[in-house]
This record gives structure tokens, sequence and C-alpha cells, in this order.
């Protein structure tokens, strides 16, 4: 399988989930290491696009296209196994408990999780700590250029 992820030009090649380990996310409290990719290159941009300050363009991004191997099973919520508030804003401590545990009890490599920004779509979490990471690679990484109009602040 295929997924990406839209890295700052340093971090393109970094794929361990040290930055969502320094500042937490929705699927993982800080101090957890998890690398969060999405099935899509749309979806990434929206990602990056609901964390951006209107009036700020994001620079010096980089399209990362990573390798997940097939053969290994991957962990899919179903929708009865979410929270009430799992895609609530801010993020609530309960799905940053199901992404720990994911982290932690190294079942599986891959969690296929919803987007809390588009429906319909999934975001791919990785678990550096699992015995199978090394499976993993990026493909390649070539700079991103953001549509403007995204960021755009309505006068």
């Amino acid at each position: 399988m295929i997924v990406y992820r839209l890295s700052r030009g340093k971090y393109r090649n970094d794929l361990s989930g040290r930055g969502a380990e320094l500042a937490g996310g929705r699927w993982n409290s800080k101090g957890i290491a998890i690398l969060y990719t999405s099935e899509s290159i749309a979806l990434c941009t929206v990602e990056i696009a609901v964390h951006m300050p209107l009036g700020i363009v994001p620079a010096d991004y980089f399209l990362v296209r990573i390798y997940l191997p097939d053969e290994v099973p991957l962990q899919e919520l179903a929708d009865e196994e979410l929270p009430a508030d799992w895609k609530s804003f801010p993020h609530a401590n309960s799905t940053q408990e199901i992404g720990d545990a994911f982290v932690m009890e190294s079942e599986y490599l891959i969690m296929k999780v919803p987007s809390a920004t588009v429906q319909g779509n999934y975001n791919y979490l990785v678990n550096p700590r699992h015995p199978e990471f090394n499976k993993v690679a990026a493909l390649e990484a070539v700079p991103f250029e953001f549509d403007k109009r995204l960021f755009v602040k309505e006068s």
C-alpha cells in the first residue's frame, strides 16, 4: 500500500514518529512516537491546512510517498469502537488512549483510523516500535507547494 505525508524539508526522510512524540496528537499522547500518514495527497493537504493559522501559507514542505507492506495485518477501528468524542476539537484523550495502546501493545504495524477533517477518508497510523517497522520505506520526497487559496483570510 502507498500512503502519503507532508513534512517540512528538514524532516522529509524521518519516519520515526518523533514529531508526534514531541507534540502529541489526536491519536497519541506526548511521549509516544507514531507516524501519521494519509490515504491521499488531498487528505494530507487538508490535515496540514486545519493546523495552520489563516493567512499563513506553509512553506518548505515535501510530499513523501511511503510504502506500507500489504502482508502485515492492520488494525481497523469499527465505527462502534470509536468513542463518541473521537473527532472533537480540541482532540479528546479517549483517542490518544486508543493510539497509545496500539503503539504499546505492538500487535499491529498499522492502524486505519477515520479522518476527523474529511468524512469518509482515512489516515494510517504506523507504529515505529513494531518489529516489522523496517519494512516501511519512504519511496520519494518531492517539493510540495500549497494552493494559497486554502489559507486566504476573508476581509
